[in-house]
């Protein structure tokens, strides 16, 4: 990645972030003026929408430029709305999940302890964090409509709105029905395609191509790329999560192993462990794990060669995306911003 590249990707970004900024500023404000006593969930929705790499927002934005539209500020406030997206799935998947930390702060179910008192205190928390998310959903369609863009230009991705919601649901249930279940390589590449995968990249790019008037040529050369970069997206996110530095990743190591998920991580761990090892992690799976316990888990998975293999599978991902990129006629911005994003995406460090 070049200066240039860096400085682009930044003066995105920083659109990004003031849209979102105006908006959550005008939507709380509204909010609290039904009542002063909604100040906490207020601030809930703020820390959500306030932090992210706007990856989402970036991909919605080029595939706009990819079918040959000029820079527009009704097309960023469009983007801006994969953002909201993002956020309300992190809340209710935090929630899901019983994760404490995100960002290195308190999950919106633990923050909002402080505002509910009595015995109920963590069922009362959940359930202003499950209206936190919901609202961010409903922000990010409000967001997309009002964006600005032609009617016309909404309309052709009504139908991709659509499917991104159903497909974004549907991983997080089968991950929440696979919790628990013997550690499968299909399965969990299941799950991470429909829970990560589709929304993070191919969603925000068939949204902004279709906001573009996309060719269905060029539409399927978004699929082609944004499935595989999307996997090897959530790739590294597993061994982030257990790999990773928390000061880094703003969550705990331990998420995963103590909610027992169906990842890919795991997944190849499993299949090329020993008996006596398998025992060993299913002692270990679905129990709370100090740093001892960790450094158990994680030998066991040095031993299989399950990281290395994981790296490998985020390796040929992000060289399938990039052929596609290579081989799909776009304009040239297009085709180097795609290109810098498949390397964003995956080499990284949180």
């Amino acid at each position: 990645m070049t200066t240039a590249d860096g400085a682009a990707r930044s003066a995105l970004k920083d659109r990004v972030d003031a849209v979102l900024r105006g908006f959550v500023d005008e939507e709380t404000a509204l909010l609290l003026a039904v009542d002063a006593e909604l100040a906490p969930v207020a601030e809930q929705l703020r820390t959500a929408t306030a932090y992210g790499k706007r990856l989402r927002a970036a991909f919605c934005y080029w595939g706009w430029r990819a079918a040959g539209q000029p820079d527009s500020d009704a097309l960023v406030r469009a983007a801006a709305a994969m953002e909201l997206v993002h956020a309300a799935a992190v809340v209710h998947d935090d929630l899901i999940d019983g994760s404490a930390l995100r960002h290195g702060l308190p999950t919106a179910q633990f923050a909002l302890r402080a505002a509910v008192s009595g015995r109920r205190r963590p069922a009362a928390a959940r359930s202003l964090a499950l209206l936190v998310g919901d609202l961010l959903m409903s922000w990010a369609g409000q967001l997309f409509v009002s964006s600005g863009l032609p009617a016309a230009y909404l309309s052709r991705a009504r139908p991709l709105w659509a499917a991104l919601a159903r497909e974004l649901i549907a991983g997080e249930c089968l991950e929440i029905l696979r919790t628990g279940a013997v550690p499968d390589v299909r399965d969990s590449l299941k799950v991470i395609r429909y829970k990560t995968a589709k929304y993070t990249v191919e969603q925000p790019l068939l949204i902004g191509g279709a906001l573009a008037g996309a060719s269905p040529d060029l539409r399927e050369a978004f699929s082609d790329y944004g499935l595989p970069l999307g996997e090897a997206f959530q790739l590294r996110d597993d061994l982030l999560g257990l790999f990773g530095e928390t000061a880094r990743t703003g969550k705990a190591n331990a998420d995963d192993i103590t909610g027992h998920r169906p990842t890919v991580l795991l997944a190849e761990t499993w299949s090329r462990a020993t008996p006596a090892e398998r025992k060993h992690l299913k002692g270990l799976l679905g129990r709370r794990l100090d740093e001892d316990g960790l450094g158990e888990v994680r030998a066991i998975m040095g031993r299989t060669g399950a990281p290395e293999r994981v790296e490998d599978m985020i390796a040929q991902r992000v060289r399938a995306a990039t052929a596609v990129v290579e081989q799909t006629r776009m304009p040239a911005d297009a085709t180097h911003a795609l290109t810098d994003l498949a390397a964003t995406a995956v080499h990284r460090r949180h």
